[in-house]
């Protein structure tokens, strides 16, 4: 099969190459996919780049990058029901604690970890549930229902935060959103209710002027280091705060009273370790979503298979809207 490999950590056009290597048949309760397109997350960039804390080389002698990605069934292992051929998938934790991901003509996994699509749902889509999808999905709804609250989500135009801004719509909550000025169309369109600029100096007291003075019941988080300080100040007693990146301070300083006599729940997210069960209410969520016509997954570019370098390098610049997506056919 073709694939993109990389056998040593570097940037993205130093280290990455086009090849071909074997595809494994699938083994017991294991599937083989025919892989459409392949996402490309800022994860998948930074393990390539070396970005791991205490990780100095890579896993295994060589990787196939990528955890998410959609596909067809290709061909099912023992204990799997033939039928599942030709079955239209997505799929998580491609690459997760194994050395052959997404960023491939095809992939060999467990069957479970290939989801079917909901009916009408396409590949792009499909592309974008791994990582962005049920990292939104958890950020919303790990802590219950959020129907009558207010759900404030710092970075709302990011991939995870514009989907986490139209599920928590979905799910009932009063949405505020912060994001750049440049962005506030995109964040608006996708459902918020407020959106602010997360530049501002007195953005703690305009999300409570936003919120009829009243403190927030759920933050889904892109940058806990800077943020905790407001954060701290605008979460509701017995709220949450869900955490799922900090890339701009890695070790943040916060005060412990204030979220103490808040009894406040810092929940913080790593999609790739999240319970079986917890992970299948997040994928029925998702669904349930897809299929009431709420939710949409924005493609910024699709590149070929042999470009996957520049991919990587579209995901690292940060400047875009929407998925960054590989032809894994291209």
């Amino acid at each position: 099969m073709q694939a993109i490999t990389y056998d040593r950590f570097g940037a993205a056009r130093d280290v990455l190459r086009l090849q071909d290597i074997e595809s494994p048949p699938p083994g017991p309760g294991e599937v083989r996919v025919k892989l459409a397109l392949s996402g490309v997350n800022p994860s998948d960039v930074k393990a390539r780049a070396g970005l791991r804390p205490g990780v100095t080389k890579p896993d295994y002698p060589l990787i196939v990058p990528h955890s998410d990605g959609a596909g067809e069934i290709e061909a099912v292992g023992p204990g799997v029901d033939r039928a599942r051929i030709g079955q239209p998938v997505w799929i998580w934790n491609g690459q997760w604690q194994r050395s052959q991901g997404t960023a491939a003509s095809h992939i060999t996994l467990p069957a479970h970890q290939a989801v079917p699509l909901p009916k009408g749902v396409g590949f792009e889509v499909g592309a974008n549930l791994g990582i962005p999808g049920l990292t939104a999905c958890h950020a919303v709804f790990g802590g219950g229902g959020v129907a009558g609250e207010t759900v404030l989500v710092q970075g709302g135009a990011g991939t995870v935060g514009l989907l986490a801004v139209q599920l928590a719509k979905w799910g009932g909550a009063r949405v505020i959103a912060t994001c750049s000025d440049a962005d506030r169309d995109v964040v608006t369109a996708a459902g918020a209710d407020v959106v602010l600029n997360y530049r501002a100096g007195d953005l703690a007291a305009q999300v409570l002027a936003a919120n009829g003075g009243k403190q927030v019941e759920t933050i889904v988080e892109v940058e806990f280091g800077l943020n905790i300080g407001t954060d701290a100040a605008l979460i509701a007693p017995n709220g949450r705060i869900a955490p799922y990146g900090s890339a701009k301070e890695m070790e943040p300083a916060l005060s412990f009273g204030p979220l103490l006599f808040k009894a406040v729940t810092i929940d913080i997210i790593l999609i790739y370790l999240l319970p079986a069960a917890e992970r299948d209410a997040a994928i029925s969520r998702l669904h349930h979503a897809l299929e009431d016509g709420a939710l949409t997954c924005p493609t910024e570019r699709i590149y070929p298979l042999a470009e996957t370098a520049a991919a990587h390098e579209a995901v690292e610049s940060g400047r875009r809207n929407g998925a960054i997506l590989i032809d894994c056919q291209g």
